[in-house]
């Protein structure tokens, strides 16, 4: 099982909370369907875009899975949100990872667009 060092920045906001959550699952390679848009998008500079709920949980599956996930700071904001950190592998390695989301709708409850720089 994954351990989650959460953010300070969740205290009582929601979606500050869900942009935490699903940073955490595309770290985890334990991604939710129910919480990307149908036309969602990834972009990263490992694999460029990626188009489509099915490619992009596709590819959140092929993720190594950590020991750790440690989310330094999770914000929101309108439709965007963003969060960074760093994610701890069971071979001791560490990488850090900054994502960047837009949303469906101001609610912050469907991720439409991903940027990754990881």
């Amino acid at each position: 099982m994954v351990e989650l060092v959460g953010s300070r920045d969740c205290g009582n906001s929601p979606k500050n909370k869900f942009v935490q959550e699903v940073a955490a699952a595309i770290e985890s390679g334990q991604a939710d369907p129910k919480d990307f848009s149908e036309d969602v998008t990834w972009e990263n500079s490992l694999e460029g875009l990626i188009e489509g709920r099915t490619a992009v949980l596709a590819k959140v599956e092929e993720r190594e899975v950590p020991l750790i996930i440690k989310v330094e700071h999770a914000i929101s904001h309108g439709k965007v949100g963003a969060a960074s950190g760093t994610t701890k592998l069971a071979d001791g390695r560490e990488r850090r990872f900054s994502h960047v989301f837009k949303f469906k709708t101001t609610k912050a409850d469907c991720v439409l667009a991903i940027k990754s720089f990881c």
